[in-house]
């Protein structure tokens, strides 16, 4: 039998873009280390209402609830109160927990406040999670073969309180399950190309649950299997898995979640190359994701950020007659700037980049039209591009371009 946890955060900071909830990440991760998928998670604000309506809605489709915060000691610290109304029970004052509280103020020369007191009610037939790292309590609440878990919002308390408090009960009750996961990154395709080409494998499955994701600059396909025993999650993986490798074949640039670009510094390492960049219409990005890797100076040499026609001439020795006759928007500009990169660097591969990233065109090739030039030992490549989009966006994805072809050539 699978079991499902819906995970709520309570309070209305956390409708702002100053707070980020980062609690259920960490609670997701650990109860899928357990073999609990988080079906869902919601942000709601200090409304006693709305909370307790979410904790029915969510018991009706997961078997653990979790709440974090609303659990200190003011008047829009309201969980206690919105669980207790959804489970229809009373709340009850803990004297022991008052003076608890009471001895921690007392250790630090403090005097509590009245208000602190609302920290001692637990909700009838809840049993207590010790705090060592404040006064607000966790409660933990079986209804009906369902958990709620209710845990204060600061990290320094939720994550210990969890840890110790919660994942031992959880695994007692939990029969033997495990979630494992295979992650591949794309690059070089369309997010609906790639669904077309693999979804033939994946739709057959529900166990492995297959999700595509589209990122600023690649694909992520993720399987995710969960079985009863590490061999059945991972047999589950490789019956899906191994086949959409095959179809995706080196367009897969990571199998651990690294970026393309330290996935290419990794490999020109492996190699002991190095390599050298000229950019125009990319103004430096294309440097600045290489050396975005740490220790990138074992294979980065140093670039040429070339953004006219005259300092392609000077820097980098372009022959002003080839730019006449063909632009510096061309194949031979391209070419020539990654052989005289590679060149004048002494770096064992050249990479440019040329092209109109908009919005409007300097050189009468239309906008979106880039290319990206490769030099190395075996010879030059250029390859022409035709991007979508804004000014950023065709600009990144010429990095991205630039990257995957020196990667796709690391030792040629």
């Amino acid at each position: 039998m699978s079991h499902n946890a819906e995970i709520i955060a309570v309070g209305s900071e956390m409708l702002t873009s100053q707070r980020l909830d980062t609690n259920s990440l960490y609670i997701a991760d650990q109860l899928n280390g357990l073999g609990v998928e988080v079906c869902r998670k919601l942000v709601i604000g200090d409304d006693c209402a709305l909370v307790a309506e979410a904790v029915q809605d969510a018991m009706r489709h997961a078997d653990i609830v979790i709440l974090s915060g609303g659990l200190g000691p003011t008047e829009d610290d309201l969980t206690r109160e919105a669980v207790a109304r959804a489970l229809g029970r009373p709340l009850q004052m803990r004297h022991d927990l008052v003076e608890a509280i009471e001895e921690r103020f007392r250790r630090r020369q403090r005097k509590m406040a009245e208000n602190n007191k609302r920290q001692a009610y637990v909700i009838e037939g809840g049993e207590v999670l010790p705090n060592p790292n404040g006064t607000a309590v966790g409660q933990w609440i079986e209804e009906n073969g369902h958990v709620v878990i209710l845990l204060p919002g600061p990290p320094g308390e939720l994550k210990p309180m969890f840890t110790r408090e919660c994942m031992p009960r959880l695994a007692q009750r939990l029969p033997a399950q495990v979630i494992r996961t295979r992650l591949y990154r794309v690059t070089g395709m369309t997010e609906s190309d790639l669904d077309h080409l693999i979804a033939p494998v994946y739709s057959k499955f529900t166990n492995p649950a297959t999700t595509i994701l589209a990122s600023p600059f690649d694909i992520h396909v993720h399987l995710r299997a969960r079985c009863s025993t590490e061999q059945e999650a991972e047999r589950l993986l490789a019956e899906v898995g191994d086949p959409v490798v095959e179809l995706l074949g080196d367009r897969i640039f990571s199998r651990n979640g690294d970026s393309l670009e330290a996935v290419t510094g990794a490999e020109l390492r492996k190699a002991g190359a190095t390599v050298a960049v000229a950019e125009s219409c990319t103004g430096g990005m294309l440097a600045e994701r290489i050396t975005a890797v740490p220790a990138s100076s074992d294979y980065f040499v140093g670039g040429f950020l070339v953004y006219n026609n005259s300092m392609k001439e000077s820097l980098l020795g372009i022959d002003h007659a080839l730019i006449e006759r063909h632009t510096a928007v061309s194949p031979e500009a391209a070419q020539a700037m990654a052989e005289q990169a590679r060149a004048r660097a002494g770096a064992t591969y050249g990479v440019s980049t040329t092209g109109e990233a908009g919005p409007e065109s300097s050189t009468g090739v239309p906008v979106g039209i880039v290319y990206i030039g490769f030099a190395g030992p075996g010879g030059s490549e250029v390859r022409k591009l035709n991007l979508p989009g804004d000014r950023t966006r065709i600009r990144m994805f010429a990095t991205q371009a630039a990257l995957d072809l020196l990667r796709r050539n690391i030792g040629k």
